[in-house]
């Protein structure tokens, strides 16, 4: 008996067996989840979906397009459909037009500024607002943040100010289906080499860096933030709700560069 046996979720945002979503989902079977997926419109995104979901027995692989309410609505309700109600949902969705993530934020468009918005922030809303039609015994809803939303990092630009407007949505969501048993989270993780990640300025600098300051004196591994994912979804978590759980070896909570200006002062890279 696993801890998500007998239970089943939907997963939204895997773009390949490098993501996140991903390496939560691994988790969450090893644990005996019934796990739908949903992929962006298209063949291309399809099939690179399929590659992971099929091998694994998914029974829903659907494409979902979530700056439609409509297409939202027919998501969770094919999964309804195929599952009967949904104990879990894992919203890893974000994006903002490359021209405009690659400014400073204050040079980002505003048409670039709505869409960022819209795909980023907005959907967990729409999402949470159908999850929680199927999600009549209660349940966990868990989306993917980023240290960026709540202090400047260097190249996050537009994504920062998106994720800061996704923490306080989730924190908003969480209050209003509290009544309904669903537990709403955040789940902020260090430098992880993912799709979404080479599209952001000085990624790779970044894990570098919490080598240096971060108290573990290390970056985390894909799969410590699996784990940490498969726990906020799971009944273990079953007290938390409206939290940002950072899993980055505890970078989040340096004020200063810390062991990194020793290190500097010895002459050692960082």
């Amino acid at each position: 008996m696993g801890l998500f046996t007998g239970k089943k979720g939907l997963v939204l945002g895997v773009a390949n067996d490098f993501s996140i979503a991903w390496a939560i989902s691994l988790k969450l079977l090893a644990e005996g989840a019934d796990i739908g997926f949903t992929h962006l419109p298209g063949e291309k995104m399809e099939r690179r979906v399929r590659k992971l979901a099929e091998p694994v027995g998914s029974k829903l692989i659907t494409s979902c397009d979530v700056q439609k309410d409509e297409d939202v609505a027919r998501v969770f309700a094919e999964a309804r459909e195929v599952y009967g109600s949904l104990d879990f949902v894992l919203h890893s969705i974000a994006f903002a037009p490359i021209e405009d993530l690659k400014k400073p934020f204050v040079q980002s468009s505003r048409e670039g500024f709505k869409t960022a918005m819209d795909i980023s922030v907005y959907s967990l809303a729409c999402v949470s607002k159908n999850a929680a039609l199927s999600m009549p015994n209660g349940g966990s809803i868990v989306t993917l943040t980023y240290f960026g939303g709540e202090k400047v990092v260097s190249g996050y630009n537009l994504m920062g100010v998106c994720k800061a407007a996704l923490d306080m949505s989730m924190k908003y969501i969480a209050y209003d289906l509290g009544p309904q048993k669903i537990r709403v989270n955040a789940l902020s993780a260090g430098p992880v080499k993912t799709l979404a990640a080479s599209a952001v300025g000085e990624s790779d600098k970044l894990a570098g860096l919490y080598e240096a300051v971060a108290p573990l004196g290390r970056n985390i591994d894909r799969e410590e933030v699996g784990s940490a994912g498969m726990f906020l979804l799971s009944d273990l978590a079953s007290g938390i709700t409206g939290e940002v759980l950072h899993v980055d070896a505890g970078y989040n909570a340096m004020g200063s560069p810390g062991r990194a200006i020793e290190a500097a002062k010895a002459g050692k890279p960082v």
